[in-house]
């Protein structure tokens, strides 16, 4: 069986099947929660539902409307509830935006299935037209690093500033030019999204799993839950790759800040200089304390980093 720490996020490590997998099977829960009810409960004032290319995806935005814009995207099983932190901050100067990607989230599965990363990217650049946003600074976490860096490469006049958070970019863990099929235990884990499972999974995204809050355990939870997303997710494995980045790396424009958690078990810090000696204006920050959602670890000090290079990045 491959190991499969990337791509599934965090998710792996559940000894889950063997500690109750076989009895969550049989419960009422594989059909998920319904939509309506988790909007009901989530949906904020500053969120709306924007049709994008046959999609409904779920977008936040805060702070003035004629700011610079930061689209914030969030990583693999997650939701835009991610960035809670560093939009906080960063509205009172920018118009921060934020989405659920599809199959995620209240956004929930895509009728057309495009979860490959490239056609991640290249879904962006539909939602920036349809929010009418030229160019913008793009910040990605984990899948969301994925997604920006290969829109930078793809669209390089629209990106003004790229900040990624312990990205997925070079190959490990037996992920490369092909895709591997997630073994019958993360299927399971990825559909059901019992909180035992999830509670332990922290281990793989957090430094300090004990010091994340009950509320955003739920929140976690919630979003897998959604009825169509566990689906959506196991496709996603069915699809993802890491063919060689170097080529398209080369293609990005954008100063660049990379950020990284030193005690990230997923993607190792080792993979910081690599990252930034591919792209020809990049700035590594290894956070020696920190993990894989280092934005979450600590978000007064990371986003007072990325404060600093969009102020000076010119």
């Amino acid at each position: 069986m491959r190991v499969l720490l990337y791509i599934v996020g965090g998710l792996l490590a559940l000894i889950l099947i063997a500690l109750g997998a076989a009895y969550l099977w049989y419960q009422d829960a594989t059909s998920g929660e319904p939509a309506t009810a988790l909007e009901a409960q989530y949906v904020t004032a500053a969120d709306r539902f924007v049709e994008v290319s046959g999609a409904r995806v779920r977008v936040r935005e805060e702070g003035p409307v004629d700011a610079p814009p930061i689209i914030l995207i969030h990583g693999f099983t997650f939701s835009l509830e991610s960035w809670d932190g560093w939009a906080e901050d960063l509205s009172r100067d920018y118009r921060v935006i934020r989405y659920d990607l599809l199959g995620h989230g209240l956004t929930g599965p895509d009728p057309n299935q495009r979860y490959a990363a490239q056609e991640r990217a290249e879904f962006l650049a539909g939602l920036m037209d349809a929010l009418g946003i030229d160019s913008a600074a793009l910040a990605g976490n984990s899948l969301g690093g994925t997604i920006a860096w290969r829109f930078a490469a793809t669209y390089p006049g629209r990106v003004d500033r790229l900040i990624l958070v312990d990205p997925g970019v070079f190959q490990f863990n037996e992920v490369g030019d092909e895709p591997v099929e997630p073994p019958a235990a993360i299927q399971a884990f990825l559909q059901l999204a019992p909180e035992a499972g999830v509670r332990q999974s922290l281990a793989f995204s957090y430094a300090d799993p004990a010091s994340v809050s009950d509320a955003r355990v739920r929140t976690i939870i919630d979003m897998m839950r959604r009825e169509g997303n566990g689906d959506a997710f196991i496709a996603h494995i069915r699809e993802f790759t890491m063919p060689d980045p170097t080529p398209m790396l080369a293609q990005i424009t954008a100063p660049t800040l990379i950020l990284w958690g030193g005690r990230d078990v997923l993607i190792p810090a080792s993979h910081g200089p690599r990252v930034e000696a591919a792209i020809a204006d990049a700035r590594l920050i290894v956070y020696e304390d920190l993990a894989h959602a280092a934005h979450e670890d600590d978000p007064a000090r990371t986003v007072a980093d990325v404060r600093a290079f969009l102020e000076t990045a010119e």
